[in-house]
């Protein structure tokens, strides 16, 4: 799905052990595969099933999604900082397409 575009919001700095609020968003269409098209067909099922956020290459969430999740699934979560590093954030399709985003965060003090 070439429109799925996510968007993620984390601060640029932030202090030594401050814990910071991240929140993601991705423009999908969470297909259920029930629904139909114009032509009486069924839509094909396409549903982003999880979702993963690391920094510095170790998790700090990760949620399965069931097909009851809106369109364009929201996540806002907290995450405790010690150091500067990437953020890493990444969306499964059932189809196997994945999606990411990665953000920088600098930590002072």
């Amino acid at each position: 799905m070439a429109d799925a575009k996510p968007r993620v919001k984390v601060p640029k700095t932030a202090k030594a052990g401050e814990v910071i609020t991240i929140k993601t968003l991705i423009n999908h269409t969470m297909e259920s595969g029930f629904r139909k098209d114009k032509n009486g067909e069924l839509i094909p099922k396409k549903i982003i099933n999880k979702f993963t956020a690391e920094f510095n290459g170790k998790p700090v969430f990760t949620t399965d999604i069931s097909p009851a999740v809106s369109a364009n699934p929201y996540f806002q979560f907290t995450a405790k900082v010690n150091e500067s590093g990437t953020f890493k954030f990444t969306w499964v399709d059932d189809d196997g397409s994945t999606y990411t985003d990665e953000k920088e965060i600098k930590v002072e003090g």
